[in-house]
């Protein structure tokens, strides 16, 4: 009987828990088997069944024309603007992903269906008797932090996932400039992008370059940003230094003061005609105006110069906090013991401050690695670089995406470094993390 009520509920949803003498809960069941035959009815299935549109899979319903689209990313391009029925192969991807999550939302209530219904009727067979009433108190009392994070994970699911997933999938087909819908239809290439970017030589080479400068740049701004912000918050909070709350405040205001703004501030004194080539050719310090921004060496160092004035007062002040918070019973004993400022820096302050700020060493250099806005602004990838394909000598990966996709339009190809980026960093960002102390359980 047990199997009787299983099949029933695999082809009625709520019959086995009608058998079972629980309606309403078995009414809830077939009303979310309603919903879903109203949908894919009253999106074409009804108008193919009765004769009324072609039996393709086009004119099916939603689901069924949302799995053929994504599968197929349509077959009829828009030639001329006299042609109607045409596919837009963006449009069905991204409605072929949106119908398949919903579509499986009510794959997990049929099978929530049947498995309730089999395991209901085995709990009557042993004598053990449940009402609807029951079963939604004993779901409340045991599964109430999953019922509470449901909304949020579904808006999350929507609002993130998906698009995230469009931006994954863009990557194993070939849309780019050349096969813009709905003129053009769009084809899965598998993983032929990414054979490109390591096979063909300007692609590699240009993939590689731009890698180990990202890299460079995010060590590079981290650790400068990072030991200024330290040598200052070690003078500040040294003994005999006056008006520290004054110095603090004078010090933090490179980071009051919004970063875009400070940027084109810099780039408009970086410029050749700029403020700084004024001034050190009226001191008679050069002859010429330096090419800031136009040559590759001094344009990345600029980059990290100007990182360190923004990114410093941000680790000074942490710096600082935690320097409050060691004990100076420490810095008494090494008096004790005759030991000087240094060896209450090196053996009691690093370590300390090093402990409590490593994860934000990490998410800095993370941030660093993806930081669009300050190359963007103050180089905008420049100067040019000829040895590159669509990118300049201060490009990182995610400026080189920016230009891949708006400029170029090369979706497919800043997609999959995209994702390649995202793996990087997933992976040296979780690695790192787990190996702090500060994320250890003693």
């Amino acid at each position: 009987m047990k199997y009787v009520v299983t099949l029933c509920s695999a082809i009625i949803w709520g019959s086995g828990q009608a058998i079972n003498k629980q309606w309403i809960k078995g009414a809830v069941f077939f009303i979310v088997q309603c919903i879903f035959w109203f949908v894919e009815l009253s999106t074409g299935l009804l108008d193919v069944i009765t004769g009324r549109a072609e039996p393709l899979f086009r004119n099916c319903g939603y689901f069924i024309r949302g799995l053929w689209g994504l599968i197929t990313l349509g077959e009829i391009p828009r030639l001329d603007s006299s042609v109607l029925v045409f596919d837009h192969s963006v449009m069905l991807m991204i409605g072929g992903i949106i119908s398949t999550f919903i579509l499986l939302l009510f794959i997990l209530v049929w099978i929530w269906n049947i498995r309730d219904a089999y395991k209901t009727h085995v709990l009557i067979d042993h004598g053990q008797k449940q009402s609807s009433l029951d079963y939604v108190k004993g779901l409340w009392e045991k599964s109430f932090e999953y019922i509470m994070i449901t909304p949020g994970a579904l808006l999350v699911l929507f609002i993130s996932v998906i698009p995230v997933l469009f931006s994954i999938s863009i990557a194993f087909t070939n849309y780019n400039r050349n096969t813009v819908p709905p003129r053009n239809l769009i084809d899965w290439t598998g993983f032929q992008t990414f054979q490109d970017i390591v096979q063909i030589p300007i692609w590699g080479t240009t993939f590689v370059s731009i890698l180990i400068w990202t890299i460079c740049w995010a060590f590079l701004a981290t650790f400068s940003a990072y030991s200024f912000g330290l040598l200052n918050a070690v003078l500040i909070n040294t003994k005999g230094i006056l008006f520290k709350k004054f110095w603090r405040g004078l010090y933090v205001l490179p980071w009051a003061v919004p970063g875009l703004v400070s940027l084109l501030v810099f780039r408009a004194m970086f410029n050749r005609q700029g403020a700084f080539n004024t001034l050190l050719m009226n001191m008679g310090i050069i002859d010429e105006a330096l090419p800031f921004l136009s040559n590759s060496t001094w344009a990345r160092t600029i980059l990290v110069l100007t990182n360190v004035w923004l990114g410093f007062p941000y680790f000074m002040s942490l710096i600082s906090g935690v320097m409050t918070s060691i004990s100076p019973e420490l810095y008494e004993a090494v008096d004790v013991d005759g030991g000087g400022g240094w060896t209450k820096f090196r053996a009691i302050s690093l370590p300390a401050i090093l402990t409590a700020t490593a994860p934000q060493i990490v998410m800095s250099i993370t941030f660093n690695f993806n930081n669009f806005g300050h190359v963007y602004f103050l180089t905008q990838g420049g100067p040019p670089n000829p040895a590159f394909q669509m990118a300049g000598s201060t490009d990182i990966l995610i400026t080189w995406l920016f230009k891949l996709t708006l400029d170029q339009r090369m979706y497919n190809y800043a997609a999959a470094i995209s994702i390649i980026i995202f793996i990087m960093i997933a992976t040296v960002s979780g690695i790192n993390l787990m190996r702090t102390r500060a994320f250890k359980e003693d």
